[in-house]
């Protein structure tokens, strides 16, 4: 269960924010505030306090709070990412860190090794670590580490298509997984009951489980169909600002 979760509101600049589908078009930054207000209160919704951080001008990307870090009950991990307009974000992280984790529990990535919190996926006390035009081999070797030195386990998964890990996956405990594009037919996942989304809907696949309820992104209806039958209760929220900056539901908080 989580009690705890970091956001950061988008910022202006975010409409020149990284994209890899600039067919899309710019964001709508008004509309980003409106759908960023309703992802907190359905954060809300699911009994979680909520720490909502400044908007950054600096960093056009840095709504994207979850590649900055990854936090555990017992530890935070202060990442360092791969891209270069990025690079930075994670310094304006710490000292909110601070408030919930004290010093020697906040392990830090170093140069040369570059990881982002999109990467990452956990499954109870393991992290599954993805290789990705983000994260490098050092930077999984070096986060595995400081996981191990908290008691936690990790094990890399090469990417072949999708810019993060969780751009196709969605762990939703009980060891339901929604799984997407190249990861369907993964042997990595082969021991998880799949929830396999349709490749016309296979943006959704960025969901978040959140004490037993399921954010899931609004307009995919085959996805939000087979998470309810599933057994869970869903709350949609609307992504489409976000999804223009390769962003999804994930990539938008910090839970823990």
């Amino acid at each position: 269960m989580f009690k705890n979760v970091i956001v950061r509101r988008p910022s202006r600049s975010m409409v020149n924010g990284i994209t890899s589908a600039p067919e899309l078009g710019k964001p709508d930054y008004e509309l980003a505030l409106k759908q960023h207000d309703d992802y907190i209160n359905a954060l809300k919704l699911c009994g979680v306090e909520v720490t909502v951080l400044e908007a950054d001008e600096r960093y056009p990307d840095s709504c994207f709070v979850e590649d900055v870090a990854v936090l555990t009950k017992t530890c935070a991990i202060v990442t360092n990412p791969g891209a270069q307009t990025r690079k930075g974000e994670e310094k304006e992280i710490i000292e909110t860190l601070k408030k919930f984790y004290s010093e020697d529990k906040i392990e830090y990535i170093k140069d040369p090794s570059t990881i982002e919190g999109g990467d990452v996926m956990m499954v109870g006390d393991h992290f599954y670590v993805g290789l990705s035009a983000r994260t490098n081999e050092e930077g999984a070797r070096q986060f595995i580490s400081a996981l191990e030195k908290h008691g936690y386990t990790g094990s890399v998964v090469p990417l072949e298509k999708v810019l993060h890990l969780k751009t196709g996956l969605a762990y939703l405990e009980n060891n339901n997984l929604l799984v997407a594009g190249e990861f369907v037919h993964s042997p990595v996942f082969e021991k998880f009951n799949k929830i396999i989304i349709d490749e016309n809907e296979s943006y959704s696949a960025n969901c978040i489980w959140v004490n037993g309820k399921v954010i899931v992104p609004e307009g995919y209806e085959k996805t939000k169909k087979a998470i309810e039958d599933a057994g869970y209760e869903v709350i949609l929220v609307d992504t489409s600002e976000y999804r223009k900056l390769d962003g999804g539901l994930s990539c938008l908080s910090l839970r823990f």
